[in-house]
């Protein structure tokens, strides 16, 4: 008698998450923004542990807010889509390095300031109340599960 395999690893498909893209219309720290969006909502944006990027020369930090809105009973998470800070961690060797010291964790779309996350099935940022003079309308951007920020996100989670 043959083993039946329980798990086919062919037939899990993994599930797209969407994504937030939010654009800044002018540049201001980020204490400055968030103090902004924690006013006009109910909700509070707290920084929380850094998202840490491991590349070949240098760990890249990328920071993170998060809130929990309690009347959708669902949790946000801003990204920063730029780093903030790089720390190398060997000597290049090679004339032409393949790795800079600032890295987007979205390479194609480097004007986006922040990334919008939540773990939440069929998530609405619309709840989120962004100062209009500020930022431009978040874009919703869907991410399949074999780009790099797909799986860095799932690991965060």
């Amino acid at each position: 008698m043959e083993i039946q395999n329980l798990y086919d690893l062919d037939d899990i498909e993994s599930d797209d998450i969407t994504i937030g893209l939010v654009r800044l219309a002018k540049h201001i720290p980020d204490h400055e923004f968030f103090f902004t969006v924690n006013q006009k909502n109910g909700i509070n944006f707290k920084r929380i542990a850094d998202l840490i990027f491991q590349g070949a020369h240098y760990d890249y930090h990328f920071s993170r807010f998060e809130a929990y809105d309690k009347f959708t009973k669902t949790c946000f998470t801003f990204i920063s889509n730029r780093s903030f800070e790089s720390r190398q961690k060997k000597t290049h060797t090679e004339l032409f390095l393949q790795e800079d010291n600032i890295k987007f964790l979205l390479n194609n779309q480097v004007e986006v300031q922040y990334i919008l996350y939540s773990p939440e099935q069929f998530t609405d940022f619309s709840v989120i109340l962004l100062p209009e003079n500020l930022v431009f309308p978040i874009q919703d951007y869907t991410l399949s599960s074999e780009e790099e920020l797909y799986q860095i996100i799932q690991y965060y989670e």
